[in-house]
Protein backbone atom coordinates (compact mmCIF):
# COMPACT_ATOMS: atom_id res chain seq x y z
CA UNK A 1 0.00 0.00 0.00
CA UNK A 2 1.45 3.36 -1.07
CA UNK A 3 0.69 5.74 1.80
CA UNK A 4 0.82 9.58 1.78
CA UNK A 5 4.13 11.23 2.73
CA UNK A 6 5.08 11.75 6.37
CA UNK A 7 5.64 15.47 7.07
CA UNK A 8 6.24 17.85 9.96
CA UNK A 9 3.39 19.05 12.18
CA UNK A 10 3.62 22.49 10.55
CA UNK A 11 3.29 21.04 7.04
CA UNK A 12 0.42 18.81 8.19
CA UNK A 13 -1.43 21.81 9.67
CA UNK A 14 -1.03 23.77 6.43
CA UNK A 15 -2.36 20.88 4.37
CA UNK A 16 -5.21 20.40 6.83
CA UNK A 17 -6.15 24.11 6.64
CA UNK A 18 -6.25 23.89 2.86
CA UNK A 19 -8.53 20.85 3.03
CA UNK A 20 -10.70 22.54 5.67
CA UNK A 21 -11.41 25.47 3.34
CA UNK A 22 -12.65 23.01 0.71
CA UNK A 23 -14.73 21.14 3.30
CA UNK A 24 -16.40 24.41 4.36
CA UNK A 25 -17.16 25.17 0.71
CA UNK A 26 -18.74 21.73 0.41
CA UNK A 27 -20.87 22.34 3.52
CA UNK A 28 -22.10 25.68 2.21
CA UNK A 29 -22.90 24.11 -1.18
CA UNK A 30 -24.86 21.35 0.56
CA UNK A 31 -26.81 23.94 2.57
CA UNK A 32 -27.62 25.76 -0.67
CA UNK A 33 -28.90 22.53 -2.21
CA UNK A 34 -31.12 21.95 0.83
CA UNK A 35 -32.48 25.49 0.47
CA UNK A 36 -33.27 24.80 -3.19
CA UNK A 37 -34.89 21.49 -2.22
CA UNK A 38 -37.23 23.32 0.18
CA UNK A 39 -38.39 25.38 -2.80
CA UNK A 40 -38.99 22.42 -5.09
CA UNK A 41 -42.57 22.45 -6.44
CA UNK A 42 -45.04 19.98 -4.93
CA UNK A 43 -47.43 17.62 -6.69
CA UNK A 44 -50.77 16.65 -5.20
CA UNK A 45 -51.35 12.94 -4.57
CA UNK A 46 -54.93 12.28 -5.62
CA UNK A 47 -54.84 8.49 -5.76
CA UNK A 48 -55.78 6.32 -2.78
CA UNK A 49 -53.28 3.77 -1.43
CA UNK A 50 -53.51 1.09 1.23
CA UNK A 51 -50.82 -0.30 3.51
CA UNK A 52 -50.93 -3.17 5.95
CA UNK A 53 -49.29 -2.49 9.29
CA UNK A 54 -49.13 -4.18 12.66
CA UNK A 55 -52.51 -2.69 13.61
CA UNK A 56 -54.31 -3.32 10.32
CA UNK A 57 -54.84 -1.39 7.10
CA UNK A 58 -54.00 2.30 6.83
CA UNK A 59 -54.11 4.79 3.94
CA UNK A 60 -51.36 7.22 2.91
CA UNK A 61 -52.57 10.06 5.17
CA UNK A 62 -52.64 7.53 8.00
CA UNK A 63 -48.93 6.83 7.57
CA UNK A 64 -48.22 10.38 8.76
CA UNK A 65 -49.34 9.38 12.28
CA UNK A 66 -50.74 12.86 12.86
CA UNK A 67 -47.63 14.72 11.69
CA UNK A 68 -47.28 16.99 8.65
CA UNK A 69 -44.22 15.43 7.02
CA UNK A 70 -43.58 11.84 5.97
CA UNK A 71 -40.46 10.03 4.72
CA UNK A 72 -41.13 6.68 3.07
CA UNK A 73 -38.18 4.40 2.31
CA UNK A 74 -38.95 1.50 0.01
CA UNK A 75 -36.95 -1.36 1.57
CA UNK A 76 -36.15 -4.09 -0.98
CA UNK A 77 -37.55 -7.02 0.98
CA UNK A 78 -39.84 -9.34 -0.98
CA UNK A 79 -39.95 -12.65 -2.85
CA UNK A 80 -37.11 -12.80 -5.37
CA UNK A 81 -34.58 -10.99 -3.19
CA UNK A 82 -31.58 -13.10 -2.16
CA UNK A 83 -32.08 -14.83 1.22
CA UNK A 84 -35.78 -13.97 1.37
CA UNK A 85 -37.64 -14.43 3.70
CA UNK A 86 -34.78 -14.78 6.20
CA UNK A 87 -33.07 -11.69 4.79
CA UNK A 88 -33.37 -8.93 2.23
CA UNK A 89 -31.29 -6.37 0.35
CA UNK A 90 -27.97 -5.87 2.17
CA UNK A 91 -27.76 -2.25 1.05
CA UNK A 92 -31.21 -1.52 2.47
CA UNK A 93 -30.11 -3.24 5.69
CA UNK A 94 -27.09 -0.94 5.93
CA UNK A 95 -29.31 2.09 5.36
CA UNK A 96 -31.75 0.99 8.07
CA UNK A 97 -28.92 0.14 10.49
CA UNK A 98 -27.70 3.74 10.16
CA UNK A 99 -30.99 5.42 11.03
CA UNK A 100 -30.82 7.78 13.97
CA UNK A 101 -33.38 7.57 16.76
CA UNK A 102 -36.72 8.43 15.19
CA UNK A 103 -37.82 10.53 18.18
CA UNK A 104 -35.64 13.36 16.85
CA UNK A 105 -37.46 13.31 13.51
CA UNK A 106 -40.81 13.12 15.26
CA UNK A 107 -39.90 16.25 17.22
CA UNK A 108 -39.57 18.12 13.91
CA UNK A 109 -43.04 17.00 12.75
CA UNK A 110 -41.64 14.12 10.64
CA UNK A 111 -42.71 10.48 10.53
CA UNK A 112 -40.38 7.86 9.00
CA UNK A 113 -41.79 4.61 7.58
CA UNK A 114 -40.35 1.63 5.72
CA UNK A 115 -42.54 -0.08 3.10
CA UNK A 116 -42.08 -3.38 1.27
CA UNK A 117 -44.26 -5.87 -0.62
CA UNK A 118 -43.35 -8.62 1.88
CA UNK A 119 -46.08 -10.00 4.16
CA UNK A 120 -46.24 -8.62 7.69
CA UNK A 121 -45.29 -11.98 9.21
CA UNK A 122 -41.98 -11.95 7.31
CA UNK A 123 -41.42 -8.28 8.12
CA UNK A 124 -41.96 -8.85 11.84
CA UNK A 125 -39.53 -11.75 11.92
CA UNK A 126 -36.81 -9.98 9.92
CA UNK A 127 -37.25 -6.68 11.76
CA UNK A 128 -36.85 -8.41 15.12
CA UNK A 129 -33.76 -10.28 13.93
CA UNK A 130 -32.14 -7.02 12.81
CA UNK A 131 -33.08 -4.99 15.89
CA UNK A 132 -35.38 -2.62 14.01
CA UNK A 133 -38.44 -3.14 16.21
CA UNK A 134 -38.94 0.62 16.71
CA UNK A 135 -38.98 1.40 12.97
CA UNK A 136 -42.50 1.43 11.45
CA UNK A 137 -42.65 -0.99 8.51
CA UNK A 138 -45.75 -1.53 6.37
CA UNK A 139 -46.67 -3.86 3.54
CA UNK A 140 -47.61 -2.21 0.23
CA UNK A 141 -50.79 -3.67 -1.22
CA UNK A 142 -51.12 -1.79 -4.51
CA UNK A 143 -49.16 0.32 -7.03
CA UNK A 144 -47.78 2.81 -4.50
CA UNK A 145 -44.10 1.92 -5.09
CA UNK A 146 -44.52 1.81 -8.86
CA UNK A 147 -46.30 5.16 -8.92
CA UNK A 148 -43.50 6.78 -6.94
CA UNK A 149 -40.45 5.52 -8.78
CA UNK A 150 -39.51 2.39 -6.83
CA UNK A 151 -41.33 -0.55 -8.38
CA UNK A 152 -38.28 -2.56 -7.32
CA UNK A 153 -35.02 -2.05 -5.46
CA UNK A 154 -35.03 0.95 -3.11
CA UNK A 155 -35.90 4.62 -3.04
CA UNK A 156 -36.92 7.40 -0.69
CA UNK A 157 -40.01 9.60 -1.11
CA UNK A 158 -41.00 12.62 0.97
CA UNK A 159 -44.57 13.86 1.44
CA UNK A 160 -46.34 16.77 3.13
CA UNK A 161 -49.87 16.66 4.55
CA UNK A 162 -52.08 19.74 4.70
CA UNK A 163 -55.35 18.65 6.29
CA UNK A 164 -56.73 15.90 4.07
CA UNK A 165 -54.47 16.75 1.15
CA UNK A 166 -51.13 14.99 0.58
CA UNK A 167 -48.33 16.27 -1.65
CA UNK A 168 -45.16 14.65 -2.92
CA UNK A 169 -42.24 16.99 -2.29
CA UNK A 170 -39.05 15.01 -2.99
CA UNK A 171 -37.61 11.72 -4.26
CA UNK A 172 -34.13 10.19 -4.37
CA UNK A 173 -32.56 6.79 -4.93
CA UNK A 174 -29.36 5.09 -6.06
CA UNK A 175 -26.12 6.41 -4.48
CA UNK A 176 -27.90 9.35 -2.86
CA UNK A 177 -28.92 6.92 -0.12
CA UNK A 178 -25.27 6.64 0.94
CA UNK A 179 -25.40 10.21 2.27
CA UNK A 180 -28.77 9.78 3.98
CA UNK A 181 -29.86 8.14 7.20
CA UNK A 182 -28.85 10.23 10.20
CA UNK A 183 -31.25 12.78 11.69
CA UNK A 184 -29.68 15.83 10.03
CA UNK A 185 -29.50 14.38 6.53
CA UNK A 186 -33.12 13.19 6.69
CA UNK A 187 -34.37 16.56 7.96
CA UNK A 188 -32.54 18.23 5.06
CA UNK A 189 -34.75 16.23 2.66
CA UNK A 190 -38.02 17.43 4.19
CA UNK A 191 -39.98 20.46 2.95
CA UNK A 192 -39.61 22.28 6.29
CA UNK A 193 -35.96 21.35 6.81
CA UNK A 194 -34.37 21.51 10.26
CA UNK A 195 -36.58 24.52 11.10
CA UNK A 196 -33.65 26.51 12.50
CA UNK A 197 -33.06 30.23 12.04
CA UNK A 198 -29.82 29.93 10.08
CA UNK A 199 -31.52 28.05 7.23
CA UNK A 200 -32.49 29.74 3.98
CA UNK A 201 -36.18 28.80 3.84
CA UNK A 202 -39.23 30.36 2.18
CA UNK A 203 -40.97 33.15 4.05
CA UNK A 204 -43.25 32.00 6.86
CA UNK A 205 -41.62 28.59 7.38
CA UNK A 206 -41.33 27.57 11.05
CA UNK A 207 -37.90 28.35 12.47
CA UNK A 208 -36.31 28.71 15.88
CA UNK A 209 -32.85 29.07 17.36
CA UNK A 210 -30.53 26.10 16.74
CA UNK A 211 -29.86 23.67 19.58
CA UNK A 212 -32.94 24.81 21.53
CA UNK A 213 -35.24 22.01 20.38
CA UNK A 214 -32.71 19.22 20.89
CA UNK A 215 -33.46 16.69 23.60
CA UNK A 216 -32.31 13.23 24.59
CA UNK A 217 -34.61 10.89 22.74
CA UNK A 218 -36.65 9.96 25.83
CA UNK A 219 -37.14 13.59 26.94
CA UNK A 220 -39.10 15.20 24.13
CA UNK A 221 -42.20 16.93 25.44
CA UNK A 222 -40.61 17.62 28.82
CA UNK A 223 -39.23 20.98 30.04
CA UNK A 224 -35.62 19.81 30.29
CA UNK A 225 -32.48 21.74 29.51
CA UNK A 226 -31.34 20.78 26.00
CA UNK A 227 -27.74 21.40 27.00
Amino acid sequence: MRTPPVVSAEEWNAAREDLLRKEKEHTRAKDALSAQRRRLPWVRVGKQYAFEGPDGTVDLPGLFAGRRQLIVYRHFFEPGVADFPEGGCSGCAMFTDNLGHLAHLNARDVTFVLVSPAPQADIRRYRHRMGWDQVPWCTTRDEFSKDFGVDEYFGLNVFFRDGDEVYRTYFTNARSAEQTGNVWSLLDLTPLGRQEEWEDSPEGYPQEAPYQWWRRHDEYGTPVDAG
